[in-house]
């Protein structure tokens, strides 16, 4: 039986076409090549999307409101307004006032839409005359960013039972922050 095997054994160092009994080196290149590739493509889309996070980030919104309001524990009277996130996955949002001088920091909740919104906006609570800001949403986003119910706004219905409670939203537009 050994002889029989020592027969059909194939000594490989006799062989003059070793191709036949290993991979080729030059396949062995072409699968590193193309896991290389693949890797480059991976590395391509994550820093394009960090880069598109960090640009997001720096952009804020500008909007005309026209009535004084509440944004946490701050009342705000009536002007321009930029509104942006005080860095890029904060929670907390900067609303500053540049025609009066004045701004507040609010904590928010994370948001989230059914469907993309179509423009950045900012959505008040209104009881009566009083608005409270209640939501801020950016154009072209399923996320957006929620008020917590201060606790004046809590006061409100039983202040205001003769007086309707609706929904007021303002439209915003984008501005790029430069460094």
């Amino acid at each position: 039986m050994r002889d029989m095997l020592r027969r059909w054994a194939v000594d490989t160092s006799q062989v003059k076409d070793k191709s036949a009994w290993t991979v080729p080196a030059k396949k062995k290149e072409e699968g590193l090549m193309r896991k290389q590739s693949f890797l480059m493509a991976g590395l391509l889309v994550l820093s394009s999307m960090a880069a598109t996070q960090v640009a997001r980030a720096q952009e804020s919104m500008v909007v005309d409101i026209p009535f004084a309001f509440v944004a946490g524990n701050a009342t705000l009277p009536a002007g321009e307004y930029r509104v942006q996130k005080l860095d890029g996955n904060s929670a907390v949002l900067l609303i500053h006032c540049w025609d009066a001088n004045a701004s507040a920091l609010v904590i928010t909740n994370a948001a989230q839409a059914k469907e993309l919104q179509t423009e950045s906006k900012l959505v008040f609570n209104r009881y009566g005359n009083r608005y409270f800001l209640s939501q801020v949403w950016a154009a072209g986003s399923i996320r957006g960013r929620q008020l917590p119910i201060s606790p004046r706004e809590k006061e409100m219905p039983q202040l205001a039972r003769n007086e309707t409670k609706g929904e007021v939203t303002l439209v915003a537009r984008l501005f790029t922050v430069r460094p």
